[in-house]
């Protein structure tokens, strides 16, 4: 007998795969969709795949079909979304919605859309509770996108009972955006320094996609209107994710800390911040009972591999948009060996 049937909207990308997983384990009926209906090689024969352009007129009403017991949703991203699930929710028992932790921001009205401006990074509270305030909704940044979605969502109240998981930083396979490629990369070069700017002491909350598969999974089987943080069970400094990646890959680097902000790119990292970011787990502990089916450390064999395999068959821009992005090459090492020849 299974629990129902689950509707995973995004469900070949890098979240989505997981969530997949965790359901079918869970004994859910899963409905994989996605832009081209594609599908992992390792979900089970039972799950169905249906590709479904969510912004095409009446796709996702159609691919919905009589509806569903649960919709996970990777892919929402604005208020329209919002109103699009909304207006399916006589056919969905519940939903659980991947939000994001940029949605906070400081007593200062400091936020991550601020963070480029002189003392415009936010100094959150630590840890980060789901009732700080955040950024007003709206469509200029990702963050009041957001927001926005998560508005229309919640206000519907018993009529589409909603779960907002608002994630860190997600690492794990599969990711447009790894982080841990500024690592990774490095020690398959052979660059024996890497310079870390504020001191190496920056935390930005990872949360592995396994993680947040598990949160998706209980929220799942406990429908309910709630916001709620999503993150590994520690937030490690930066220093400290190097030295866990060099002892997976077995090589030993020179940390070189730079107090205070990055030289240009030297010391710049995808985690570097002069405040930590960090999630209070404490709601989803009590409300959902959640606990990390795995740690950051314990995570990172899996995604090291993935990581070289993938740079082995192609540049790291053209694998990785989710870093191209930034807008800067974190792997400028001319302009790090000039900076190391000058101090």
């Amino acid at each position: 007998m299974t629990k129902g049937n689950a509707f995973v909207l995004g469900a070949t990308g890098q979240i989505g795969r997981a969530a997949v997983r965790a359901l079918v384990a869970d004994g859910w009926e899963v409905t994989a969709a996605s832009r081209r209906g594609g599908r992992e090689e390792k979900w089970p024969a039972e799950v169905r795949s249906v590709a479904v352009d969510r912004g095409e007129e009446g796709a996702l009403s159609a691919a919905l079909g009589t509806g569903t017991d649960v919709l996970v949703d990777v892919v929402a991203y604005d208020a329209g979304h919002g109103r699009q699930l909304t207006g399916l929710a006589d056919r969905i028992g519940s939903a659980v919605i991947i939000s994001s932790g940029a949605v906070y921001e400081d007593d200062r009205g400091r936020s991550f859309d601020t963070q480029e401006e002189p003392d415009g990074f936010p100094r959150y509270p630590v840890p980060i509770p789901e009732t700080q305030r955040t950024v007003a909704p709206g469509g200029s940044s990702y963050g009041t996108r957001k927001v926005a979605l998560e508005r229309e969502l919640l206000a519907a109240g018993e009529r589409l009972p909603t779960t907002v998981l608002r994630a860190g930083a997600v690492h794990g396979p599969y990711s447009p955006g790894p982080r841990e490629l500024w690592f990774v990369k490095r020690a398959l070069d052979g660059r024996p320094v890497r310079v870390l700017a504020e001191g190496g002491r920056s935390r930005f909350h990872p949360v592995h996609v396994d993680n947040l598969a598990e949160l998706t999974r209980l929220a799942a089987a406990r429908p309910g209107t709630r916001v709620l943080n999503g993150g590994d069970p520690v937030a490690p400094t930066v220093a400290e994710i190097g030295a866990a990646i060099d002892a997976v890959m077995g090589v030993t680097s020179e940390t070189v800390l730079l107090e205070g902000a990055a030289a240009g790119t030297v010391g710049l990292t995808p985690w570097t911040a002069p405040h930590p970011v960090v999630y209070d787990m404490a709601a989803a502990e009590r409300e959902l009972g959640y606990r990390p089916v795995v740690t950051y450390e314990d995570s990172l064999p899996g995604t090291v591999e993935w990581l070289a395999a993938t740079v082995a068959r192609q540049d790291w821009r053209e694998a990785f948009p989710g870093l191209v992005k930034y807008g800067v090459d974190f792997f400028d090492y001319a302009a790090e060996d000039a900076w190391l020849a000058s101090r």
